[in-house]
């Protein structure tokens, strides 16, 4: 018998994990009788009652397994070490809150079954914020214009994983992990489902302008040279207008050396001009950096605190050298 894995990555999900696992335990028992399963619940410190709930949960059904983090390692170490951690012949990963709906798994079983080995659900619409589903899709665009690998649109990580590509994943031992372009650059012969975001069931999200940030910094630094390339090509224009209008300023005030009165105005406006854009460039040139560091140092995706159910499974990381 063939085994599923779902892997559900929670923070402050109390009003979502029993929920969830009894719509996954009522699925499988409908709609996929013929497979077994395990549910991992894998928490990113949660303040609330994530965690007390998740035990009892674990107790009463031992398909369900949860790993509770010692602190929170992120939105993408989580989940990607989540992945690494499962043991079924396919993985399917899908948020806590509802917003990647329980009736893909079966779709995405189904393709796997016919022979994909990656099977992700992609967004047509959301009935959650629309001027976010816009910005979203402008932030798609850019970066599926500017990347040097192909890039997939409203793909958010939902979807389902043969135990091939989760050993890839394993293999690669990226310490900066980003989920969403490792399946577009490394994954195999993949197929699409695509559906429409609901609303989140309960909770607040924790997303945030800062999260958003990281995500798309993460993104830029990891896919695309644009950052870089601008800062080269920026730089090098403006410095070549600013050498054009010191010359012209410096033959105007040969020509009209009484009518044309050098004053300070133009130094400050220039200074504070080019200053700004040197800023700008030395943060997005220090995004590049920070992402390197990651990378350089080999810090482990996650500290475990707990693992619940695993029975003497051996972790399926090796840590970072």
């Amino acid at each position: 018998m063939k085994k599923i894995s779902i892997l559900i990555p929670c923070y402050n999900e109390e009003l979502n994990v029993e929920p969830m696992a009894q719509a996954l335990t009522e699925m499988f028992a409908k709609d996929l009788p013929n497979y077994d399963y395990e549910i991992l619940f894998i928490d990113n410190d949660s303040k609330d009652l994530t965690r007390p709930k998740l035990r009892k949960l674990c107790e009463n059904d031992k398909h369900i397994k949860a790993i509770f983090n010692a602190k929170n390692f992120g939105q993408f170490n989580s989940p990607y070490y989540g992945i690494l951690q499962t043991t079924g012949d396919c993985t399917v990963s899908m948020v806590c809150d509802f917003q990647d709906p329980i009736e893909l798994i079966p779709k995405y079983v189904k393709e796997w079954e016919n022979g994909y080995k990656i099977v992700i659900g992609i967004k047509t619409s959301s009935k959650e914020s629309k001027i976010m589903y816009f910005l979203r899709s402008c932030y798609y665009k850019l970066i599926k214009k500017f990347s040097d690998v192909e890039q997939i649109e409203h793909f958010t990580g939902s979807g389902l994983y043969d135990k091939d590509f989760v050993q890839v994943l394993r293999d690669l031992n990226d310490p900066k992990p980003f989920l969403r372009g490792i399946v577009a650059e490394l994954g195999y012969e993949r197929k699409e489902i695509p559906y429409e975001q609901p609303q989140r069931r309960a909770g607040k999200t924790s997303n945030n302008f800062y999260r958003l940030y990281d995500a798309a910094m993460l993104s830029i630094t990891s896919y695309t040279k644009v950052g870089l390339r601008i800062a080269t090509i920026g730089g090098a224009m403006l410095s070549a207008l600013s050498l054009v209008a010191a010359f012209v300023y410096l033959i105007l005030k040969l020509c009209m050396w009484d009518e044309f009165p050098a004053g300070m105005a133009p130094v400050v406006i220039g200074m504070f001009v080019l200053g700004s854009v040197q800023l700008f460039f030395i943060g997005l040139l220090g995004e590049y950096i920070l992402n390197i560091n990651d990378r350089v140092m080999r810090r482990p995706l996650v500290v475990e605190a707990e693992r619940i159910n695993f029975d003497n499974e051996e972790k399926k990381i090796p840590d970072a050298e």
